[in-house]
């Protein structure tokens, strides 16, 4: 939390960049209510920050509309994400107290600015978790977690050595924009960051068009997954199940998902949905035997292809947790690594799991020698494929519900982020309604309590 704070200061000292076209650093109405509080004072649930493994459900101010291509949704579903624990254990830096979370969201219009055209109150929406201009040179290719307008933190440009897209939900470090987990959401250039969903979604399928399903896909196609290639998935989480299930759409003769530790029964459910995933426990690895040197036995010379669905932050080795543990890196290279000394001669290495900062003990010498390609994935530009991804919800090419295992009420997201952390209760991928939620859409989990 000392870090976040620190950057926050920093921020301030150096000032924002020039050439924001949005309002910035509104993370709750609460902030300033005569600015971004509805008028009407009417009051909503939401979930904030207070600190490293703290966050709490509380009330504040319905938020309004302030600039006027805004769109202000009741959110009818919103859900916890992998990358929500980055925030949550403090590895993503400039939160600050009471900072609403949340970039996964869908809902029903309730009011529009007047600018805006194409949505209106009572549609029923899912917003992409980068809020993007629609009109930038990346926005115009639909590359849109890269929107050169909607985040002018410095911090970020230096670090990075340029900008990516405000997201929401998800720090001052992209923006600081509120969340989505609450039951309503402001959402900037909302005629450009909603998409409609028509009947035959429903919100427990067309909630996940937001990130996850858009996330996955990028990931598999981006770095290149193929008719015939052999794919090793690390992390058996919502992005690893649907990487596997979308490497099959694309052809892969074989898929092999790794996970282990506390989340190891991840494989189990994976495999549940997927039987013709394979699977590999490196808790189970027998001594002297690596993830290494096991799939280069499970495949002559290794898969075609290594999709990194975990993050940075998870470190195995004790080397690496003390070098984080004292900021000497933000990310440990050990998956990194793993990957490129798995895959083939010239394989090809896909990153979609969050890294924030630098790492250490990186293997170059492979990567250069052996020809390996190493692929930054980056945010997924969402509005390049929901459309797509829509369809194919539609035409049941796609089923995003084989990852969704619970549906919660809001009032329990403290304590899913709890048992989320923990890898505990089963937790896979989770639908978390509010009061404007309907019931369940049939053959989707029932609510769950744990009161």
């Amino acid at each position: 939390m000392a870090v976040s704070q620190a950057t926050n200061v920093v921020e301030k000292a150096m000032g924002h960049l020039e050439g924001g076209a949005t309002e910035q650093d509104m993370t709750n109405p609460d902030r300033d209510r005569e600015k971004y509080a509805d008028p009407s004072g009417e009051k909503m649930k939401a979930l904030v920050w207070n600190g490293k493994q703290d966050v709490q459900l509380v009330e504040t101010y319905k938020p309004k509309i302030v600039e006027d291509r805004d769109v202000i949704l009741k959110v009818t579903g919103s859900t916890i994400c992998g990358s929500d624990l980055h925030l949550y254990n403090g590895t993503v830096i400039e939160l600050q107290k009471g900072d609403i979370l949340g970039h996964e969201f869908c809902g029903k219009v309730d009011s529009v600015g007047p600018a805006v055209k194409n949505i209106k109150p009572g549609n029923r929406v899912v917003a992409s978790f980068q809020i993007a201009c629609g009109e930038c040179m990346y926005c115009q290719k639909k590359l849109s977690s890269q929107c050169e307008r909607t985040n002018t933190n410095k911090v970020e440009n230096v670090m990075y050595g340029g900008r990516t897209a405000g997201m929401f939900g998800y720090s001052h470090f992209t923006g600081g924009f509120a969340g989505g987990q609450a039951e309503y959401a402001r959402v900037p250039y909302g005629d450009v960051n909603l998409l409609k969903l028509p009947d035959d979604v429903p919100d427990e399928k067309g909630l996940y068009l937001s990130d996850v399903l858009s996330t996955s896909w990028n990931c598999v196609v981006d770095t290149g997954v193929k008719d015939g290639d052999v794919v090793a998935i690390w992390g058996a989480g919502p992005i690893g199940q649907m990487c596997a299930e979308m490497s099959f759409i694309r052809g892969a003769k074989r898929v092999i998902v790794i996970d282990g530790g506390p989340a190891a029964w991840r494989l189990d459910l994976v495999k549940s949905k997927t039987p013709k995933v394979e699977t590999l426990n490196y808790t189970d690895l027998p001594r002297g035997t690596s993830v290494t040197s096991k799939l280069k036995e499970m495949e002559h010379g290794g898969p075609d292809v290594a999709l990194e669905c975990a993050a940075g932050e998870y470190a195995k080795g004790w080397g690496h947790q003390i070098e984080m543990a004292l900021g000497l890196e933000t990310d440990t290279s050990e998956i990194i690594n793993e990957m490129i000394t798995s895959v083939k001669n010239y394989g090809r290495c896909g990153v979609t799991g969050v890294y924030v900062g630098f790492t250490n003990h990186f293997n170059i010498g492979s990567l250069m020698e052996r020809g390996i390609r190493l692929i930054g994935n980056g945010q997924a530009p969402v509005h390049l494929y929901w459309q797509d991804l829509l369809k194919m919800l539609q035409d049941g090419s796609l089923d995003s519900t084989i990852m969704l295992s619970h549906r919660i009420s809001i009032d329990e997201m403290d304590t899913l982020y709890k048992k989320f952390a923990a890898r505990a209760d089963n937790l896979q991928k989770v639908f978390v309604q509010t009061k404007f939620s309907g019931p369940p859409a049939p053959g989707t989990p029932e609510l769950t309590s744990w009161k």
